[in-house]
């Protein structure tokens, strides 16, 4: 089964979040435990970057982890809709995602395929920060599997790297890869100015390790129940220097918007997808989102900047 309609052709499609909420929260699920797979099993990098996920020609992945003497993938194949299980000895399991779409169905066969291939990892069942959410292992709350809108939503996660990856083109400085943070179900880049950030009292562990030092980030979400149940992109510095939300974000529909714990520069993603140049409009976003948290903390430009291809 492969994907058809306006999502076989725009790398911009439309998403209301409320059409495809119940599928999403289901995917996301799905992402959690593939994710989790992969924490247990790569080794630890800094700002969490050993867990994330990354986006491919024909969906997501976790690229390779190690196990023993091999190495182990697991592809969400959002083309033909299945799960893919790959060793470096030749060996492969498959099923397909829409076939029996409740995450506990899922969390099964994923765990059947992994032994298939030889491999044996335990994982945390509980859901990471949604909710009162049942363990995954035992979910059949989130049964839902929308092919055309899980692959709309991947086509713009592909378009968001794109972009991202000619953001990055312009950067001397230390900067993360493009990838899928399973948590929050967001696709992210990252810029450090290379400096260490202060830590609150009491700071959580997985908060400290990402926040370790001057960051400013760059992304898309999108959306939730519990926020904003709409798909945006965003920008945000941390920590956040005076004078951020002061500042111009290239793009008139952009706004700041005051999360409680900080500023964020949003842009919701139909102001990208209907504008003339989608692509050219993100970059203004994220280029002035950049230019914000820079400018206002004070990192030296010129020596992190070069001249973007």
């Amino acid at each position: 089964m492969s994907g058809t309609g306006s999502a076989a052709v725009s790398g911009w499609p439309e998403l209301p979040y409320e059409q495809w909420a119940p599928t999403k929260r289901t995917f996301h699920r799905y992402a959690q435990i593939v994710g989790k797979v992969r924490m247990a099993l790569t080794p630890p990098r800094n700002h969490w970057w050993h867990v994330t996920l990354f986006v491919t020609a024909r969906g997501l992945s976790t690229g390779p982890m190690p196990y023993g003497d091999r190495d182990v993938t697991v592809d969400f194949d959002l083309l033909e809709h299945q799960l893919l299980v790959s060793s470096s000895d030749g060996r492969q399991a498959s099923f397909p995602l829409a076939h029996r779409p409740a995450c506990a169905d899922f969390y099964s066969d994923f765990f059947g395929a992994l032994a298939r291939v030889g491999v044996s990892v335990d994982i945390h069942p509980e859901p990471f920060d949604l909710g009162d959410s049942p363990a995954l292992h035992v979910d059949r709350v989130n049964a839902s599997y929308d092919p055309d809108a899980v692959e709309r939503y991947w086509r713009i996660l592909a378009s968001t790297q794109r972009v991202l990856d000619r953001l990055g083109g312009g950067f001397l400085g230390k900067a993360s890869p493009v990838h899928l943070f399973w948590h929050s179900f967001d696709l992210a880049h990252a810029r450090y100015s290379g400096r260490r950030a202060p830590q609150a009292e009491g700071t959580d562990r997985i908060s400290a390790e990402a926040y370790s030092h001057e960051v400013i980030a760059f992304g898309f979400w999108p959306g939730d129940d519990r926020t904003n149940p709409f798909p945006a992109f965003y920008s945000y510095t941390a920590p956040e220097p005076d004078g951020l939300a002061e500042r111009p974000l290239g793009v008139a529909q952009a706004e700041w918007q005051d999360t409680g714990s900080g500023s964020l520069a949003v842009l919701l993603y139909d102001a990208v997808r209907t504008a003339p140049d989608p692509a050219e409009t993100l970059l203004r976003f994220f280029e002035a989102g950049y230019l914000a948290g820079a400018e206002s903390a004070g990192w030296d430009l010129q020596a992190l900047s070069r001249a973007r291809p």
